[in-house]
């Protein structure tokens, strides 16, 4: 079975079969971009709401900036009614995005509470009158990402899948979790192998992809057309080169150098504070900063958290420069 390979989402041909999950608050426009670079075959945005009266929201609008962003565009949209959610695929549709994702996975309280994400899967018809709706309302491609069920005792992702597939969804990624179990506990595989055996559809695996071989193990035992990475890619965007390189060569590829590893969180830093503007820039930067070097050396953290008061964009990058400064000395290193 070939491992890696190109994927067609509808018109779409992609340069691999291994995509960028969508992360509310996480993959902006800046992560999107850097992790296309360094071999995601498509990046999918953030969730954004169907409720038309968010859509001038400030966060809402950067959600729609796709400016310089790599072909095809994959936005994320997440709701309950029918109408809105095709109101909503419209609306970004004529805002640039090629492929529209509908969210059936996201487990968070706030989703859920309204019944949106992945507490639809209690309700089968709803899915597929929303998933009908979407699909009709547009004339590009309509992507789904659910989970395996609400809870373990309720597990339907075969008919969810079913359904999806006959409303006309071009491509379906599954979450090897349930509602119920969120991101505890180790994701199962089983479940994505027999809705892939169940439907003729592109499926994509997701759930604990964390390294190369694990990529590898996760594509033999589901039998999926490709991956769905989301928290495997948080400070660590070079997997995406990394799960390349070894399903074509099945050889490890070498870790990033320092050097390249500084230039990107660099790069990823001044995108964040030039998309957001300098001071959410800067709180937003945080998170992946502690990510990044989490990563690397995970005894930088109590220097990383000094740097969270920081409020400037220029002191943010030159403490930056300060934990790396600690690391090489940490390693006995030269810069």
């Amino acid at each position: 079975m070939e491992l890696l390979k190109s994927v067609k989402i509808g018109p779409y041909t992609l340069r691999n079969n291994l995509i960028l999950s969508p992360m509310a608050g996480i993959t902006d426009r800046p992560f999107r971009q850097i992790c296309r670079q360094l071999g995601a075959g498509l990046a999918v945005s953030e969730m954004t709401a169907s409720n038309p009266a968010l859509r001038t929201h400030r966060r809402t609008l950067l959600k729609l900036d796709h400016r310089g962003e790599d072909e095809p565009r994959s936005v994320q949209i997440v709701g309950t009614d029918p109408v809105q959610m095709a109101e909503a695929a419209q609306f970004n549709a004529k805002n640039g995005a090629q492929i529209i994702d509908i969210n059936m996975g996201c487990p968070a309280k706030k989703v859920c509470n309204v019944a949106a994400g992945s507490a639809l899967l209690r309700d089968e018809p709803l899915v597929k009158r929303i998933l009908e709706a979407v699909v009709n309302s547009v004339d590009i491609p309509i992507t789904l990402k659910i989970r395996t069920g609400w809870d373990p005792q309720s597990k339907n992702a075969i008919t969810i899948a079913q359904i999806a597939e006959q409303a006309g969804i071009q491509a379906l990624a599954i979450h090897g979790r349930t509602r119920e179990c969120k991101y505890n506990g180790s994701a199962e595989y089983s479940t994505i192998k027999h809705v892939k055996s169940a439907i003729q559809i592109p499926v994509f695996a997701n759930g604990d992809i964390s390294s190369a071989t694990k990529a590898q193990q996760v594509l033999e035992l589901t039998a999926a057309d490709g991956l769905l990475i989301g928290r495997g890619a948080q400070g660590n965007p070079w997997i995406f080169r990394e799960i390349e390189h070894y399903l074509r060569t099945h050889e490890l590829l070498n870790p990033p150098s320092i050097s390249e590893i500084r230039s990107i969180i660099t790069q990823h830093i001044t995108q964040l504070h030039e998309f957001y503007g300098d001071n959410m820039g800067v709180k937003i930067a945080r998170k992946h900063i502690a990510w990044y070097f989490k990563h690397l050396d995970e005894t930088l953290l109590p220097l990383v958290k000094q740097s969270f008061s920081i409020q400037d964009p220029k002191l943010q990058l030159e403490f930056m420069n300060t934990i790396f400064d600690a690391y090489m000395n940490n390693k006995n290193l030269a810069a």
